[in-house]
């Protein structure tokens, strides 16, 4: 059965005829192949399958069939800023959102950001989305934000965060914790739930807590490490020695870390989480792909917030390949050598897309296209653009000329979630309506003359620069001490 209509759920789908990145263990490419979907698994990848009666035929052929993308960090809540601080620094973030106005946002504001950036990931064959969710002041704002998840048809994790308070102090709270325990259950194993906090450094390490309820619930912890002027080694070392650095930790950005740091993160089988347009705009420091990759330390992407930037991993997969090839040439020149063959290649970032997201997240059954796995689908097809074809490489097409409007068809857990460039149940007037409420709150709250100032902040009276966590009286100058190169420390590169 052929159609041009959404398939109706329940229905067997099979994708036919694409050209199929598998990202199997041998990254197998499968050329005039099918892709058949039952239920909420891959049933079958090869060429001319026989397939169930009542099965829904997607016509894939001239197009690019892959596994759903992961995004392992984005701060979904302030999504409904978007572009609103297009022009900040860090440092202008951090006084926006965590000395000023991050504290305004009600519980229906974080639900209106969360709910536009998961249609958001979905339109962008994103299936996976981590919601890095700092903006948490009270367990009904935690609600909120899981209520707008799982009223979207994709995969989500809820990493539950509070800039305003200590992590030793919101975790300790009985109904945080009862929150966490009741919503990382059921769900259809669409929502997963980690714990996001910062280590700022400071030897007494009061983020031991946290991390010791985090032990308790099972539950994995993300963090921002290796940040210009908030997170560097110290932090690291912390982690490490306490036992706290663990496969299932995901250290977003890790930018500004030296040789000591990077050891101990591959040592302990942790995982970096690039955001590389982020931190090429807002400076947390070089985006540490080139570093990482000499370490071994496994890699994943995101998109870190649309207040600033896109929302699109392929974005991160062309700006974390442009990124890491400037380096590599700069660096030779500054050697007098030349660059023959670039070390980091397309094919690299679309694992990293894919595969690395699902093993930052433990998720073994996400990530490749091979019977048994979960049935996260993306297909890249657009028949109206010259830039479909000719299809010569698919791992360069993908992470060089793709982009959100070529994605045709997504599927999350055997759902069609998107068909033929349009999503599926999206009611998208209600959201920008409720959007639009969010942005009425802000202006109002803040006055027109404070929100017209907060496209370029000025700076507060108090330093910002050694401590943005308002929680703490710690500080440190090491967060911004001088690199020994533009590059990091000298001789780090590959």
């Amino acid at each position: 059965m052929t159609t041009s209509e959404a398939p109706a759920p329940g229905r067997p789908v099979v994708l036919r005829g694409g050209t199929v990145l598998t990202m199997d263990d041998a990254h197998t490419v499968l050329t005039d192949a099918d892709v058949l979907v039952v239920d909420d698994r891959i049933a079958a990848v090869g060429p001319a399958l026989d397939v169930p009666e009542q099965t829904t035929e997607i016509d894939a052929r001239g197009g690019i069939v892959m596994p759903g993308m992961i995004d392992t960090h984005r701060h979904m809540w302030q999504t409904a800023m978007r572009a609103y601080g297009a022009d900040w620094t860090l440092t202008q973030y951090f006084v926006w959102y965590y000395l000023e106005h991050g504290k305004v946002f009600r519980p229906e504001d974080i639900h209106a950001g969360n709910l536009l950036s998961a249609w958001e990931s979905l339109e962008a064959g994103i299936t996976t989305t981590v919601d890095w969710s700092h903006g948490l002041q009270t367990v009904d704002h935690a609600e909120a934000a899981v209520d707008a998840l799982q009223a979207v048809p994709g995969r989500f994790v809820l990493a539950y965060g509070n800039i305003q308070a200590g992590p030793w102090d919101w975790t300790a709270d009985p109904a945080v914790r009862s929150f966490l325990d009741r919503r990382r259950t059921g769900a259809e194993d669409l929502l997963g739930v980690q714990l996001a906090f910062d280590v700022t450094g400071d030897p007494a390490f009061p983020e031991r807590a946290a991390f010791e309820v985090a032990r308790e619930l099972g539950l994995p912890v993300t963090t921002h490490a290796g940040v210009w002027g908030a997170t560097n080694d110290d932090g690291i070392r912390l982690m490490h020695e306490n036992g706290f650095l663990t496969p299932e930790t995901v250290l977003v950005h890790a930018a500004t870390l030296t040789a000591d740091s990077y050891q101990r993160i591959a040592a302990s089988g942790a995982s970096i989480s690039v955001s590389t347009e982020s931190e090429q705009s807002a400076g947390q420091g070089y985006p540490p792909t080139w570093q990482v990759r000499r370490y071994g330390i496994g890699v994943s992407l995101s998109m870190d917030t649309s207040v600033w930037w896109s929302g699109d991993l392929f974005s991160a997969m062309r700006t974390t390949l442009g990124a890491d090839r400037s380096r590599e040439h700069l660096e030779a020149h500054v050697k007098g050598e030349t660059v023959t063959h670039v070390h980091l290649r397309a094919e690299q970032v679309v694992d990293w897309a894919t595969r690395g997201g699902a093993r930052a997240l433990g998720r073994d059954d996400l990530g490749s296209l091979e019977p048994g796995k979960k049935a996260d689908v993306v297909l890249i097809k657009n028949d109206a653009s010259p830039v479909s074809f000719p299809l010569l490489n698919p791992y360069g097409q993908v992470a060089f000329q793709a982009q959100r409007g070529d994605v045709h068809t997504v599927l999350v857990n055997g759902r069609v979630v998107k068909h033929e460039h349009r999503l599926v149940g999206a009611d998208l007037p209600a959201v920008r309506r409720n959007v639009e409420a969010t942005v009425d709150h802000l202006r109002s709250s803040l006055g027109e003359d404070a929100w017209l100032a907060g496209m370029n902040p000025g700076l507060p009276d108090e330093e910002v620069l050694d401590n943005p966590y308002q929680y703490t009286e710690y500080k440190s100058e090491s967060t911004r001490e001088a690199r020994g190169s533009m590059f990091g420390e000298p001789g780090a590169g590959t």
